[in-house]
C-alpha cells in the first residue's frame, strides 16, 4: 500500500499543474495584445492617427502573447522529459 502513495501524490501535482498552466495560458495571449492595443489606442488618439497605432502594437502584443505561450510549452515539454 504504501508504494501507491507517492504515486498518487505525483498524480495530484501533474493534474493541479496542468489546470494552473490551462488557466494562465490565455491570459498570456490576452493581456499583452490587450495592453498593447490599449497604449495604441491613447498613441492615436493623442497624435490623431486612428487606427494605425492601435493596429500596429496590437498585432505585436499578440505576437508577444504566442512567444510567452511557446516559451512556456516547450519549458514544460523540457520538464517533463518529452
Amino acid at each position: 500500500m504504501a508504494p501507491d502513495a507517492p504515486q498518487k501524490n505525483k498524480s495530484v501535482g501533474d493534474a493541479a499543474r496542468a489546470v494552473a498552466v490551462g488557466w494562465m495560458l490565455p491570459f498570456e495571449l490576452i493581456v499583452p495584445t490587450l495592453v498593447a492595443g490599449g497604449v495604441g489606442y491613447l498613441l492615436d488618439r493623442w497624435l490623431h492617427t486612428k487606427p494605425i497605432f492601435m493596429l500596429v502594437l496590437g498585432l505585436g502584443g499578440m505576437v508577444v502573447g504566442l512567444w510567452n505561450v511557446i516559451r512556456v510549452a516547450n519549458s514544460l515539454d523540457k520538464n517533463s522529459g518529452g
